[in-house]
């Protein structure tokens, strides 16, 4: 289904590039000035020793007691190795699990995510990030964006869409930069004809969706034409349960109901507002896959497939089975829509994947500018909050010093 639409968006990206040397280059990717540790190292340092760290926290978690998420963070600021990496993702596991489990510091999950890269460990960033559950790990806008850069530039499109599932579960598409990179990575990792499973169906097209709810031009309607038409695909082929597993999406039956809806919208609208020709071309393509799909199903009722037809009753329910014979509907009204929209002049030729790179080039640095004055302003605030948890353990421990030798005094007072 997808294969052929996808084929033809990279072809039309192949064009673009030889005809535009300018798309080739990768200025649109986030600038050396947005990726510069050098805010981040300027802070005031307080080195101390991993050994020791570690062997505190383990005795604290030996005489069950909470280990403080200052002593975390010490932890994850003073790894100098790729072996610690790995000594710190440990102990993010262990204070996680731990009654102070809350109380992860923003700012640690940043340097996290810093300290991965650095030591090229970008593999175990990843991990953490889609294992947050267990680690803890909910990072900023602005760390998700050093997350997903490089490995845009490396051209691992896969792994930059699935720190982006990772955005859209947290629905953190606020910054434009964040919006701009997840559809570049989305459009481009679409462009590789990935053969995809219904879990990375349903996290594409929720993040097609969502991301896609943020712009309201050709990119941002392609996208969420796109983003709905494939969780319709796992509405149809899996009842709607499968759709909102672990997504926040709206429970509702219809996904490529709101698909044709998008086409509607665009082809009522005035002035210059498009759809990209490959994301029709998708959408054409998967109601054609649907139907065929459900002819053979019912062809093999005929048959008397029982054992089949018992797996689907566990997973499609009677409304589910009602979407689905709306199919044929859906297929005559889109054909209908993308007729109205060719007769509009309301078809892009440009592919989905040359839309939003387009888009990267011309918008992404200027997103920049703001994302790094909320940076330095937040990193000011994250030292003033740790200056007063040091100061506050400070006095805490000048506090327990001062009683223990009060009691020393009581009980010398006592046996004299």
């Amino acid at each position: 289904m997808a294969t052929s639409v996808l084929k033809r968006c990279v072809t039309a990206a192949a064009k673009v590039n030889r005809l535009s040397p300018s798309l080739s280059a990768r200025r649109w990717l986030l600038s050396a000035a947005y990726t510069d540790t050098k805010v981040w190292e300027a802070r005031e340092k307080d080195h101390q020793n991993l050994a020791e760290l570690a062997s505190t926290m383990e005795r604290t978690y030996e005489r069950k007691l909470p280990v403080s998420s200052l002593t975390v963070s010490r932890f994850v600021d003073n790894i100098s190795s790729r072996e610690e990496i790995d000594q710190a993702e440990y102990y993010l596991y262990k204070f996680r699990h731990s009654p102070n489990c809350w109380y992860l510091r923003e700012w640690t999950m940043h340097s996290w995510i810093r300290q991965c890269l650095k030591y090229g460990a970008r593999e175990k960033a990843l991990y953490t990030l889609k294992n947050k559950v267990q680690y803890g790990i909910f990072p900023d806008d602005f760390t998700f964006n050093l997350l997903i850069d490089p490995y845009i530039k490396d051209g691992d499109f896969k792994s930059a869409c699935s720190v982006v599932e990772e955005v859209m579960l947290q629905e953190a598409f606020n910054l434009p930069s964040t919006q701009i990179l997840s559809l570049y990575a989305l459009g481009s990792y679409l462009a590789t004809r990935p053969q995809l499973i219904v879990s990375e169906e349903r996290a594409l097209g929720a993040s097609l969706l969502i991301c896609g709810l943020k712009q309201d031009d050709i990119v941002g309607l392609s996208a969420q034409l796109l983003g709905n038409a494939l969780l319709g695909k796992v509405e149809i082929s899996n009842g709607i349960h499968a759709v909102f597993k672990g997504m926040p999406l709206f429970w509702g039956h219809g996904y490529l109901d709101r698909a044709l809806a998008v086409i509607e919208r665009v082809a009522a609208a005035s002035g210059d507002i498009k759809l990209s020709k490959d994301t029709l071309d998708y959408m054409n393509d998967l109601l054609q896959e649907l139907s065929s799909t459900s002819d053979s199903d019912t062809s093999g009722e005929e048959s008397g497939g029982e054992e089949e037809e018992d797996k689907k009753e566990d997973s499609v329910d009677e409304n589910d089975r009602a979407e689905q014979a709306k199919l044929p509907q859906y297929a005559s009204r889109f054909k209908e829509l993308r007729s109205q929209l060719e007769s509009q002049g309301k078809v892009e030729s440009a592919s989905f994947q040359d839309l939003v790179t387009v888009l990267a080039r011309q918008n992404l640095a200027a997103a920049e500018k703001p994302d790094l004055e909320q940076y330095e302003s937040r990193v000011q605030a994250w030292e003033a909050e740790r200056r007063q948890l040091i100061q506050r353990e400070k006095e805490m421990k000048e506090k327990a010093e001062q009683e223990k030798q009060e009691r020393l005094a009581a009980n010398a007072a006592a046996q004299a």
